[in-house]
């Protein structure tokens, strides 16, 4: 049996994080959102994620930013959609389990889980 290792230190989320985004990228339903709708810089944006979902798993304080400012941002231009959403959270978990397996990989799946939501219904509301 060939075990998946968890997520322990910086290297293993950045691995998460640039598998994720190459599938948002390459993605027809989100990937256009990023790259024509955000415009996002992805050489400024990338090391905001490590630092983001380190935060989320390991509570480092290297993130302090407000996402749902960015995404707000966006959502005026071209409003997200349920799909939009479902999409993302498909491509994370997919991402994720890809590649790892574990406690750690089990907490940042439920805390894609509760970001995807309440990012959804804060923006629904917006």
């Amino acid at each position: 049996m060939n075990r998946k290792k968890d997520i322990k230190k910086r290297e293993d989320i950045i691995k998460l994080v640039d598998g994720f985004y190459e599938k948002i990228r390459a993605d027809e339903t989100i990937g256009p959102i990023f790259d024509q709708v955000a415009q996002t810089n992805w050489e400024r944006h990338m090391p905001v994620m490590y630092d983001f979902w380190e935060n989320v798993i390991f509570h480092t304080g290297l993130y302090s930013g407000n996402p749902m400012i960015a995404h707000q941002r966006v959502h005026a231009l071209r409003p997200f959609t349920k799909d939009h959403f479902t999409r993302w959270l498909e491509l994370f978990r997919a991402t994720l389990h890809e590649y790892f397996g574990g406690p750690n990989t089990e907490l940042a799946d439920q805390r894609a889980t509760s970001i995807a939501t309440v990012m959804q219904l804060k923006l629904e509301a917006y």
